[in-house]
């Protein structure tokens, strides 16, 4: 995906790459590296035109081919600093804030709607909506509503009691030792499988877990804290909330050291290990497979693909050999630690200050925003069709489809012009190009929520019945045919996913907004934003995770032997140049983890600028192509590029990105894949020895 790891259910989880989906001395800018145009090419006097690039926002007293990151938007990180409530700030905040403000009258309205037909989709969203707001109700209401779910963790009294429990945790999201769900299946794309994939620990990386530096300490103690204080929350004495504490960090961290690294798990074939359920159940006996199937409504199911044998392995031994209190301790914890905000303030409070050591984020975003993200978590496409209606004409969806095929033709070129690959992987290349699925704005298809029942009665209730509701609506697909009308983001959100088994890339209408795209802007413009993103989704099916399924979607080697070699020796030199990358003191980007969002923008880029300049070309012929605000159009999609990367980011968030995200922080999104693009360096002039170019032998060419 484009520009960060959306949130999404446990069973898709597995099948979407991450999305993609930012001072120093001022010299005087060199005569060779400022951005004056090429005058053969670029005639046409200025003009005030240009939507979406803002002239100002340019420092000026920085070359472009020393920094581009900050000669690009120099002037609007001074001026924009990270609001207390957020971890970090850029134009995809701003947006965000409209795209909230948009929701939120349309959330009010349903709420206000008390008169809507039971059942009817403005019931369910104003409801929902209503009974989050409703914080005198959750007041009173304290753990009244979980209490039937935390009574029957405490009624657990054996192993088959707690594999019973086990598999109901599925069903209502809490992540109680590993994910489970229905999705296509890697290696036959036509049918779907049941997935099972490790999970269990309550901090974001199984690193802090074992790792003993100043920031996995830090993270460890305030998980504890936030772990004791909850506990005497829920009425236990400091001793007693102490030593729950303790108990579930021993029992996590033996889950942390059975986990696969993040870097481990980029790898699919690894990730896939299908096996039927009496194998599977003989590996893991203590987890009762067939039973925990037959409960959760997939008892057909003959076989299984385990993520992490390994992990499993663990899981097992640990349901059989831990004491049961220590176990029903966890698994009490995995649950209320799951519903912080559908409980009184100060459940919600003591999860932020966890949360803001790991962000550095000063306050906690207001209780409308929260919930209004929950609204889209929850019932997205009910109320995103209102959405639609205000945000995204036809005639934005069609300029829209109309980029995405120049620049699938852009890529087609570049395939077939490949001094690098055989003509047999070629071929298979571009018959995988050829079968990509384009999904814009909205699915064809709006999900159908009527069996979800939404009340006014509690929040609480409303969210384990919607998570429940979304678990059975998965289990449901298991033996019917791939549905390839599903989307696995609802139409307001700002952001983009490439799906492998499904080879298709999805752009939702949240995310079809200036900014990021505009039907005034310029194509230059446009073609540096919003097309950056498809370029980069759609080679997301070309990098070093996506080559690895073919045009159907299978998991399956199509390249020869040399041709693979090639482009793993070529990854390999962009994986050298983000290693490098050190935004902080002994702090450096983990070019293996971040690899295939590297390469989807380093290919993306490419591709779409040969897009823009087919497109130029269409428009202009050789003549004279226009300068708007003293930017030619290939500076200006340059430019575009980068003022949609630039990012302010605390320190702290800054560390936890680097841990956790397969993304590199905006500055390297925005400098990597220019500093080794000769259309860059032609575009400003830059010549050999700035910092923006690099030498002929260190530079990273993919497409």
């Amino acid at each position: 995906m484009n520009h960060f790891s959306a949130s999404r259910p446990a069973a898709a989880a597995s099948l979407l790459l991450a999305l993609a989906g930012c001072a120093t001395t001022k010299p005087t800018v060199p005569a060779a590296s400022a951005p004056a145009a090429t005058p053969a090419t670029s005639a046409v006097a200025s003009s005030t035109g240009g939507r979406s690039i803002n002239p100002q926002d340019v420092d000026r007293s920085v070359s472009p081919c020393e920094d581009f990151f900050q000669f690009s938007g120099g002037n609007w990180l001074k001026n924009n600093p990270v609001p207390a409530y957020a971890s970090s700030w850029g134009p995809r905040n701003l947006l965000g804030d409209r795209t909230q403000a948009t929701l939120k009258k349309i959330l009010e309205e349903a709420a206000a709607t008390t008169s809507a037909p039971k059942g009817s989709n403005t019931q369910k969203v104003g409801d929902f909506y209503a009974s989050g707001m409703d914080s005198v109700g959750l007041e009173k209401a304290g753990l009244k509503y979980l209490q039937p779910e935390l009574a029957r963790i405490a009624a657990i009294k054996d192993l088959k009691t707690l594999q019973t429990e086990l598999a109901r945790q599925q069903t209502l999201g809490t992540g109680a030792f590993f994910r489970a769900g229905v999705g296509p299946d890697r290696k036959q794309s036509t049918v779907y499988a049941v997935n099972f994939s490790q999970g269990g620990l309550g901090m974001p990386d199984r690193d802090y877990y074992l790792k003993d530096d100043a920031r996995s300490k830090a993270v460890r103690t305030a998980y504890v804290a936030y772990m004791t204080n909850t506990f005497k929350l829920m009425g236990d004495s400091e001793a007693t909330a102490a030593k729950k504490a303790a108990t579930i960090v021993r029992l996590e961290t033996r889950l942390a050291q059975a986990s696969k690294s993040r870097v481990e798990l980029r790898d699919p074939y690894a990730s896939y290990n299908k096996m039927t359920v009496a194998e599977a159940n003989a590996q893991f006996p203590n987890i009762n497979l067939p039973a925990f199937l037959a409960q959760n409504k997939l008892g057909a199911a003959k076989e299984v693909i385990i993520g992490q044998p390994t992990f499993f392995k663990e899981v097992s031994t640990m349901l059989k050999q831990e004491p049961l209190a220590d176990v029903k301790t966890y698994m009490a914890w995995q649950l209320v630690s799951s519903v912080p905000s559908a409980l009184p303030k100060a459940y919600s409070d003591e999860a932020f200050r966890f949360a803001q050591v790991q962000s550095g984020a000063k306050q906690q975003a207001v209780r409308w925003k929260r919930m209004q993200s929950a609204t889209d978590a929850t019932l997205g496409e009910a109320f995103g069709q209102l959405y639609v209606d205000k945000a995204f004409s036809p005639a934005a969806k069609q300029k829209a489809l109309d980029m995405v095929a120049n620049i699938k033709a852009s890529m087609a070129d570049h395939i077939q012009t490949n001094t690098w690959m055989s003509d047999a992987t070629k071929q298979e290349a571009l018959k995988k190009l050829n079968a990509l699925r384009v999904k814009i704005g909205y699915p064809d298809k709006w999900k159908d929520y009527s069996a979800l029942n939404i009340t006014r009665e509690s929040y609480l209730k409303n969210v384990l019945a919607a998570r429940q509701w979304s678990y059975q609506q998965n289990v449901k697909k298991f033996g019917g045919p791939i549905d390839r009308n599903e989307w696995g983001m609802t139409p307001p959100t700002i952001n983009a996913y490439y799906n492998p088994p499904m080879n298709e890339i999805v752009f939702p209408a949240g995310y079809l907004q200036p900014p990021f795209f505009d039907p005034e802007a310029d194509d230059a413009v446009n073609y540096g934003a919003i097309g950056g993103v498809m370029g980069h989704e759609m080679t997301h099916g070309f990098d070093d995770q996506g080559r690895q399924y073919d045009s159907q979607g299978n998991l399956r080697d199509w390249w020869t032997k040399e041709d693979g070699e090639q482009f793993t020796q070529r990854a390999a030199v962009v994986g050298r140049q983000y290693d490098a990358f050190s935004p902080l003191d002994s702090v450096h980007v983990n070019g293996k983890l971040t690899m295939g969002e590297n390469l989807a923008d380093f290919a993306g880029l490419t591709i779409v600028y040969g897009a823009l300049e087919k497109q130029l070309q269409k428009q202009y012929g050789n003549g004279p192509r226009p300068v708007i605000d003293g930017f030619t159009p290939e500076q200006r999609f340059f430019l575009s590029w980068a003022q949609l990367r630039r990012t302010n980011i605390r320190p702290e968030a800054l560390r936890q990105q680097i841990l956790t995200d397969p993304h590199s922080p905006g500055q390297y999104r925005t400098i990597g894949p220019l500093m080794n693009m000769p259309q860059f360096y032609q575009a400003f002039g830059c010549q050999p020895g700035q910092k923006m170019v690099r030498p002929d032998a260190e530079r990273a060419v993919i497409w």
